[in-house]
């Protein structure tokens, strides 16, 4: 079911009260829907662009139709009860319709504040307020004050307050990252290993790797856990831009300059714009060239971007 997100530190500002100042990362919106994302994303002081984006990648992954177990549906993922309730005509076609994103995005946004009305007399940040209230109910977050001391509502609030990092287009310098030096150093030990489609260095793949195989192994190294497939490794952290790239850093290649999700390779930078990456069916793990047609841009791999991802997407 749909889900709020929230506090992100814009220029010294919290998300809540400065949603105009949050621009989107490079693509990490499908280009069908960064309009709409971008739109609805300020309807109130709660959310932002990235908060929203960051709620539908969590929910279905970009995914119109897009249907869980708990028959929540569509790119929001609500189910029938709440969207009877809540839905919106977000096109002004004359129906209201859970599949179509120019309705369910729309929607989403408007929940997302009515939430925020519910909690809007609560001290702290609102969005997280917002959070805690989806989690918990909106009594418990009045009844403490804040996001109430349960577990559960603040791992949750945490995890996805950071995932809403990797879809806000950076506005400083992204911090380096700890455990980069490791992950370069199991990459570079793989040298020379043959390319294996699907492979992830098992003994029954005779120790091989596809391209997403070696970053999630080589980041699995220093004991983050990133997803199998690259275009889920783009949401692990924030975006630095090219030049501002350190060893370390995965670096993304698309079909489509304006969609991550149609990202079809990765690899571990190691300066001087070059990589390390397993490039394709017949070559060995080796040294590229990072500057090409269809670079897309770059991750610096954070241990809570990478907690944060969704499993199911």
């Amino acid at each position: 079911m749909l889900l709020v997100v929230g506090v992100y530190v814009v220029a010294g500002n919290l998300a809540g009260g400065t949603a105009g100042g949050v621009g989107l990362a490079k693509g990490a919106v499908p280009a069908a829907y960064q309009t709409l994302v971008r739109k609805w994303g300020n309807l109130c002081p709660a959310i932002n662009p990235a908060l929203l984006a960051a709620q539908l990648y969590q929910e279905s992954g970009f995914n119109p139709g897009a249907r869980s177990p708990a028959k929540a549906q569509g790119i929001a993922q609500f189910i029938p009860g709440t969207w009877a309730t809540h839905g919106v005509d977000g096109d002004g076609d004359g129906d209201r319709d859970v599949w179509d994103p120019d309705d369910a995005i729309p929607s989403a946004a408007s929940y997302d504040c009515e939430l925020a009305k519910y909690v809007k007399d609560v001290p702290g940040d609102v969005s997280a307020n917002m959070l805690a209230a989806y989690n918990a109910g909106a009594y418990a977050v009045i009844r403490y004050g804040g996001v109430p001391p349960y577990r559960e509502t603040r791992n949750y609030v945490k995890t996805i307050t950071t995932l809403a990092k990797s879809f806000a287009a950076p506005v400083a310098r992204v911090d380096p990252s700890r455990q980069a030096a490791g992950a370069i150093a199991y990459a570079q030990s793989k040298l020379g290993t043959p390319y294996l489609w699907g492979g992830t260095g098992t003994a029954a793949q005779s120790g091989r790797f596809d391209c997403s195989g070696l970053t999630q192994a080589s980041y699995d190294k220093v004991g983050i856990k990133l997803p199998r497939v690259a275009n889920d490794q783009y949401n692990a952290g924030p975006h630095p831009a090219r030049s501002e790239l350190l060893p370390g850093d995965l670096v993304f290649f698309s079909h489509d300059p304006a969609d991550s999700r149609a990202i079809h390779h990765v690899g571990i930078y190691v300066g001087g714009g070059y990589m390390i990456d397993a490039p394709r069916t017949g070559a060995v793990i080796r040294f590229d060239p990072i500057d090409g047609g269809d670079y897309f841009g770059a991750t610096r791999v954070t241990e809570d971007g990478a907690k944060a991802l969704p499993t199911h997407v």
